[in-house]
């Protein structure tokens, strides 16, 4: 976004709803609505707001005990609209459900109110298309907003902030901001599911290997790997539904911090904004932050999970893996190695976390030290949430894209299926149903490793003799236990990577997630 220095106006890219920011006009302004009609004059209380000091700053809403207005860096320094004109819906959402409060408590006329909603859905419109003027010396979303309505309809958007501080105020927008942010990135987590479990669908009885450490360990099937990740998507979603509970209670009216000595219905406004119920202490109503920044811990849970599957799959993409190959559509090149096919997307995925989780720890640090109630440095709020939720909804998307443009290499992960001995494990279990103590199973088989490694063969490669040489218990049925396919399918406990069970796990996803067979 770029600042002029000699107009105190910003202006944001032409592509989002109200990016034309400039000085207010002294053109009439006529809204007919809801039975009145309005006729003002834009500049009749408003100068031109400029940095050069031949024309007077607008006052301030707040102004009247001031007789010097701020200087010009700090008018630069404190703004926030060229971020926070985001929350005009909720703003203008919340404007509406106090209007009609404070009529319904004899506080206004009906009158006023039609008049102040008429205003508002003029200015809402105005927004959308484009064509409303955001004004950096108004601060804010909110006094660009009120500022507005009084230049359009007057004396009755005055009243309008009646019982209303702009403390109480922009954590209702927040709250109402987060509540929709979290049922998209809901939406988003459900697709990302979907596809994993489409991919592992297709898949199903491919075996690859396991790793700890990211050394071979056991064999498992892929499908069984790939829910791995539903499954931590899931808990994900349901940190942010439990997130969207506690989000879901109205601060509005609790004004600065104390309330107010007015007869407002806090109860009618929160059930107007769809709120569970309003907060219970008005104190904790406005300088409470702990949403956000639950907020922000799940969405950074969910973003280090995004990152482990993107740091799997750009190994997987390697050529000294080579079990996955990413389509042309969700791979990149590089601009002096001709050959070059890179899964970029995921590699962002991976790096995007790095500003998830940054985002956090800003809004941890800012809120550590504050005192109660409402304090001006949590204005810092909102760029690090905003950045967040923008970076995990990319995130989810791209991953969703890239699970439904990559193939598994079978043939390649069916050759790299010897090397790591993935049966020994196997192995240890029979010796356990042979009646052997699980260490002294283990130390057995460590010893029928090592043996191969001196023969250079695998364990299913040796002789009978040469596992009776290790241990007198092992029986020709051993080799019902020995190689990959053979240990696969020994896997019976729950959640495992057995067939039947991995097959169950499929289909109880498919169900959950509403995915016709």
């Amino acid at each position: 976004m770029a600042f002029t220095s000699q107009s105190l106006i910003f202006r944001a890219p032409a592509s989002v709803p109200g990016a034309r920011l400039a000085a207010p006009s002294a053109s009439r302004v006529c809204l007919r609505g809801r039975g009145a009609s309005f006729t003002s004059v834009a500049a009749a209380s408003t100068s031109m707001a400029n940095l050069d000091g031949d024309e007077k700053k607008e006052t301030k809403l707040w102004g009247g005990r001031f007789e010097e207005g701020v200087t010009d860096a700090v008018e630069r320094f404190t703004e926030s609209i060229s971020y926070d004109w985001q929350l005009y819906k909720y703003d203008i959402m919340g404007s509406k459900a106090h209007a009609s409060m404070l009529a319904s408590q004899g506080l206004i006329t009906a009158g006023d109110r039609d008049i102040i909603l008429e205003g508002l859905d003029q200015i809402e419109r105005l927004i959308q298309e484009g064509k409303f003027e955001w004004r950096k010396d108004r601060e804010d979303v909110h006094m660009n907003i009120e500022a507005a309505l009084i230049e359009r309809v007057g004396e009755p958007a005055k009243k309008l902030h009646t019982a209303r501080s702009r403390n109480d105020q922009i954590v209702t927008d927040l709250r109402l901001w987060c509540r929709d942010a979290i049922d998209k990135i809901l939406i988003r987590i459900k697709q990302l599911q979907v596809s994993l479990v489409m991919l592992a669908s297709k898949y199903v009885d491919l075996i690859v290997p396991g790793y700890t450490h990211l050394q071979r360990a056991q064999p498992v099937l892929l499908p069984h790997l790939l829910l791995s990740y539903v499954e931590q998507l899931e808990r994900d979603a349901g940190r942010l539904v439990n997130c969207r509970e506690r989000v879901n209670f109205c601060p509005l009216g609790a004004c600065a911090l104390a309330g107010t000595g007015l007869p407002i219905d806090r109860f009618q406004t929160a059930k107007d904004l769809k709120f569970t119920a309003p907060m219970k202490n008005s104190i904790d109503a406005v300088s409470d932050r702990d949403f956000v920044l639950e907020f922000l811990a799940a969405n950074s849970i969910a973003a280090v999970h995004l990152s482990r599957i993107g740091e799997e799959w750009v190994l997987w993409a390697s050529e000294e893996f080579g079990f996955l190959t990413p389509s042309d559509k969700v791979s990149t090149g590089s601009s002096i190695m001709p050959q070059k096919k890179n899964p970029d997307p995921m590699e962002l995925v991976r790096g995007k976390s790095a500003r998830v989780v940054g985002d956090l720890m800003t809004v941890l640090t800012l809120c550590k030290g504050l005192p109660q109630a409402y304090n001006r440095d949590l204005q810092e709020d909102k760029e690090p949430l905003f950045d967040s939720v923008k970076a995990i909804l990319g995130m989810l998307e791209v991953c969703t894209e890239f699970a439904q443009n990559i193939s598994f290499n079978s043939k390649r992960i069916q050759s790299s299926l010897p090397a790591g001995y993935l049966d020994a494990t196997t192995l240890a279990d029979y010796l356990v149903k042979k009646g052997v103590p699980f260490r002294t199973s283990h130390e057995i088989v460590g010893r029928s490793v090592a043996l191969c490694v001196s023969k250079n063969c695998q364990l299913a490669e040796l002789q009978l003799d040469d596992l009776k040489a290790v241990h007198p218990v092992f029986e020709a049925d051993v080799y019902e236990y020995l190689g990959v396919e053979n240990a696969v399918n020994k896997f019976i406990s729950y959640g495992s990577t057995g067939s039947n069970q991995v097959k169950k796990q499929l289909e109880d996803w498919r169900i959950q997630l509403g995915i016709s067979s």
